[in-house]
């Protein structure tokens, strides 16, 4: 086979081995070095930036491995776990899978989920191609036929208000095309920011549901929940009677269901877990059983499917998110003041109170004109400044309370109100409008995690 000849990824000595044995992504292999050693598992496709002098096999505990070959080393097809041609669905149940007539298209926005290990280095490295997630996940093909494109290609928290307005961009593209649903993958950090983004560039509502989804774990990892998560939200794109932005990752530690989550009112409250994810100061739309085909609606204030939909375009970069601490906090909010950041959310303390000495900046913030929103570090709740004289105190400084939004929500409504109007009634007036389901009524127990789980 000529050098430049590519099989499966796979170049040079290694495609000959492979090609000369028949073996494809799916089969199992044995490889056998002259150095007496051997290696069994399942071949998987190659990644071509990685060490072209490797096979790369998937061993029986669920770690992907790369085995170096050379000269005078064999490769053996002894089985094989695959049906047809990489990326050919898996069935859920016992006969054939007839092929979906919906579909979906994937955006790859970077993250862990449409990330790869590099086997020459160890590194976790984002895909080129999220048609890379489809052909090692092909359960996603039970529900629809896949188009994939990857637009950014960054970690998660390289992701800026600027990408938010090519991502609204991409998806109003996908929409004019009439794509049954939209997924997008993306880094769980800043998951929530980004879903709320999205939100509000389309309150008005979709067509679709927009899934935006996640990794915790890499793929080559047996605990790995991408594959679990991605097929979850295909089957959600699909399936799902709503039209809105929602995040949909695992609803417990096992691979029995995924919870899909209003995107504006989601948090990621565990830096590892599967079930990171929950609903703050909100329930779940959704639970949704993949392998069982299964979708559950958990509440019928949903926002339906709609044809007549209106996309709003736009974020603002300059505007903070900082957390009041004790010390001088004041002195902060002056700083960016200074350089002229044009919004702020601060997240303060118990009910959304910030310290005696930040007072002075919160006045000089009203009269630049620079609006400045407060949320509360307790995550769970609801601000209110009427209770204490500080937050009395506050009021009269301009500043503007957002009821139980989370930080991540008001973070990016702030951003995109002011790519609109930076009137400070109008700023006020819009934030305080419940456009997206960020705002709620009154609370109950039921919606404080720790009694609701």
């Amino acid at each position: 086979m000529p050098e430049s000849e590519v099989y499966y990824g796979y170049r040079g000595l290694v495609a000959d081995l492979l090609s000369s044995s028949g073996a494809k992504p799916g089969d199992v292999v044995v490889v056998e070095r002259s150095d007496g050693s051997s290696f069994r598992g399942v071949l998987m496709p190659k990644h071509e930036t990685s060490d072209p002098s490797t096979v790369i096999i998937k061993l029986d505990s669920g770690y992907n491995v790369g085995v170096r070959v050379s000269f005078g080393d064999r490769i053996s097809v002894v089985g094989s776990v695959a049906k047809g041609e990489p990326g050919s669905p898996a069935p859920l149940v016992e006969g054939e899978v007839t092929p979906p007539s919906s579909k979906v298209f994937i955006l790859g926005a970077g993250g862990t989920i449409a990330s790869r290990v590099d086997y020459e280095t160890g590194a976790v490295r984002p895909y080129l191609d999220p048609k890379e997630i489809v052909l090692n996940v092909p359960e996603v093909l039970n529900y629809a036929s896949i188009e994939a494109r990857q637009i950014f290609s960054i970690l998660s928290e390289d992701m800026k208000p600027g990408m938010w307005a090519r991502l609204v961009a991409e998806v109003e593209k996908l929409l004019e095309r009439g794509y049954d649903g939209i997924v997008v993958a993306h880094g769980t950090d800043t998951m929530a920011f980004t879903a709320s983004a999205l939100a509000f560039a389309f309150h008005d509502g979709l067509p679709v549901p927009l899934v935006l989804t996640g990794s915790q774990r890499s793929s080559d990892r047996p605990s790995s929940d991408a594959a679990f998560n991605l097929t979850a939200s295909v089957m959600t794109a699909v399936k799902a009677p709503f039209g809105e932005v929602v995040v949909v990752m695992h609803g417990e530690t096992g691979d029995t269901y995924a919870l899909a989550h209003r995107g504006v009112r989601v948090k990621k409250l565990h830096t590892s877990r599967r079930d990171a994810f929950q609903s703050v100061n909100d329930t779940p739309l959704a639970r949704i059983w993949p392998f069982e085909g299964r979708l559950e609606m958990l509440r019928r204030d949903y926002r339906p499917r709609t044809s007549d939909y209106s996309v709003y375009n736009g974020f603002e970069e300059r505007v903070a998110l900082v957390k009041h601490f004790p010390g001088l906090f004041g002195e902060l909010l002056h700083a960016l003041l200074d350089r002229g950041f044009k919004g702020v959310v601060v997240e303060g303390t118990g009910f959304g109170h910030v310290s005696s000495d930040a007072i002075q900046a919160l006045e000089r913030a009203r009269d630049l004109g620079v609006p400045v929103v407060v949320t509360s570090q307790t995550i769970f709740g609801r601000v209110n400044l009427n209770v204490y004289s500080t937050g009395r105190r506050m009021i009269a400084a301009g500043v503007i309370p957002v009821e139980d939004m989370t930080s991540e929500a008001a973070y990016a409504k702030l951003s995109w109100i002011l790519a609109r109007t930076q009137d400070p009634g109008e700023v006020k007036r819009l934030m305080l409008r419940n456009l997206a389901g960020e705002i709620s009524g009154r609370h109950g127990l039921r919606l404080y995690s720790h009694i609701s789980r």
